[in-house]
């Protein structure tokens, strides 16, 4: 994986959501809601809320408007209603994608998604259709600039605290755990006083693809921006090895 960088591909993306604040800070608000509404509104007893609190900080979303999100979804009432929606296809060039959605209009997400796939020339596909190229992991990413360690003394805390694997990047290391070991290893990184650029349960593919054709390439960067763009879309998955 020479030249591969996880951690440039975050950052880019991150660059492309702060200059739309309001659609990063919308689908952070939806993941808050769901979590609260699945394990109630304590952080420090709720896993994945407190994972999207670290996520909307991360963001530079205001305390105050954590802190509304949470009570809103605690406080019931008439709240959106939002369902959480997996869409599995390919793209050009055979590269798989796995489209994770948030939304309280399933049929216009269901048109956005297969739009962006058909804008792309790829094709939506059944459910299970390509997950099963993927694994569900616990996913960390630390920028080297900003970690005093080395891939040695890194390995060693995050192993101890039960990560099963650690990967060396050109600008970046990549831990991967299980789902349910996440937080410990989470944990071991925070008292070790290592920064984290980025951690979730993501789909990890089990191989990777390269797509050399232009004409692929473009239709793939279509599909993923348009994807960007769709509010509904929390989260996309790939085995594309971009170069």
């Amino acid at each position: 994986m020479s030249g591969h960088s996880k951690f440039a591909n975050i950052r880019i993306k991150k660059e492309k959501n702060d200059a739309a604040k309001g659609k990063i800070y919308t689908i952070i608000g939806r993941e808050i809601a769901i979590a609260v509404k699945e394990g109630g509104p304590d952080p420090n007893n709720n896993f994945k809320l407190k994972f999207a609190i670290q996520k909307a900080k991360q963001n530079n979303m205001p305390n105050d408007t954590i802190e509304r999100g949470i009570k809103k979804a605690a406080g019931g009432g008439e709240g959106v209603d939002y369902q959480q929606l997996r869409y599995e296809g390919y793209g050009p060039g055979g590269v798989a994608i796995i489209v994770d959605a948030l939304t309280d209009n399933k049929n216009r997400t269901a048109a956005n998604v297969k739009s962006a796939f058909t804008k792309g020339q790829g094709s939506i596909g059944a459910q299970n259709s390509v997950s099963f190229m993927f694994d569900r992991k616990g996913q960390i990413i630390i920028d080297k600039e900003e970690c005093d360690m080395d891939g040695d003394e890194l390995m060693m805390v995050v192993l101890d605290a039960g990560a099963e694997d650690i990967k060396e990047e050109e600008d970046s290391f990549e831990i991967i755990t299980d789902p349910d070991d996440l937080d410990a290893v989470h944990e071991a990184l925070d008292k070790a006083g290592v920064a984290i650029a980025s951690a979730e349960v993501a789909m990890i593919p089990q191989n990777t693809v390269s797509v050399t054709d232009e004409q692929a390439v473009k239709g793939l960067r279509r599909t993923l921006d348009l994807l960007d763009d769709d509010d509904d879309v929390q989260q996309y998955y790939t085995n594309w090895e971009e170069e």
